[in-house]
């Protein structure tokens, strides 16, 4: 396995694929691998999954981008504001031991970069937007990919959802991250044929991968090296 100049040498990264995993379900499964990861008894992981329809909240969320209902929205750790989560978006879940000192803001451009690089092999040029996380449409008027992170003690989780498939009216009964003058897109859409998550999800991971190289202090996996862990139902099939 070779060695990139100016980083460390890359070992083992657990890749998690999972089904369809209901958000609260998929969150305790982040915060116990950040944990570990955290005591050194877990290498870096990357799950990948989509969940069942589900609002989540994140801490600068405000009331008024909420939904105008009793729908129920689950509040959590990370930061950014108010999104949606369901069939159709391919959700990464990264928990990386980030190399110090911490550059969180490298790390969240490396997942920026991820999903451009993903859009563009699907045709769909992408860019980012000042003072807008997540990769846009370029003419800044439709966002394909969101990002919400938390790191604690070093260890990053949450992550990024890219917008495949879904019924993009559900992003209507929300002011979704905050956004007032935009909405939210997908390869779909801007393709004009579906585009799913299950032929995604490996161009997702490759290029997830091999943006986060530098930060992944316990390495990625190289093809043949028999690092990757599969677990295709649920997260009681990921073993310790």
């Amino acid at each position: 396995m070779s060695e990139c100049r100016g980083r460390r040498r890359l070992g083992r990264v657990d890749v998690v694929r999972l089904s369809v995993v209901p958000y609260v379900e998929a969150w305790d499964l982040q915060r116990d691998l950040a944990a570990r990861r955290a005591a050194g008894d877990a290498p870096d992981t990357l799950i990948l999954l989509e969940h069942p329809d589900v609002y989540t909240a994140g801490r600068r969320t405000e009331a008024w981008e909420r939904p105008e209902d009793d729908t129920e929205v689950v509040d959590v750790d990370r930061g950014g504001k108010i999104t949606w989560h369901g069939p159709g978006q391919l959700v990464g879940y990264p928990i990386v031991a980030l190399p110090r000192p911490l550059d969180v803001v490298a790390y969240v451009r490396a997942l920026e970069d991820a999903m451009i690089a993903v859009c563009a092999e699907f045709g769909v040029p992408t860019h980012r937007v000042e003072g807008r996380s997540g990769v846009w449409t370029m003419d800044d008027q439709r966002k394909l990919g969101a990002i919400g992170i938390r790191v604690r003690k070093g260890v990053t989780y949450h992550g990024i959802a890219l917008n495949c498939c879904p019924d993009l009216r559900v992003f209507d009964r929300i002011v979704a991250c905050g956004i007032t003058d935009a909405s939210a897109g997908s390869l779909t859409a801007e393709l004009g044929r579906t585009v799913t998550v299950a032929e995604a999800r490996p161009v997702v991971e490759r290029h997830v991968l091999h943006h986060l190289g530098h930060f992944l202090t316990g390495g990625r996996p190289s093809e043949g090296d028999g690092a990757v862990l599969v677990a295709s139902e649920s997260p009681a099939g990921v073993s310790a």
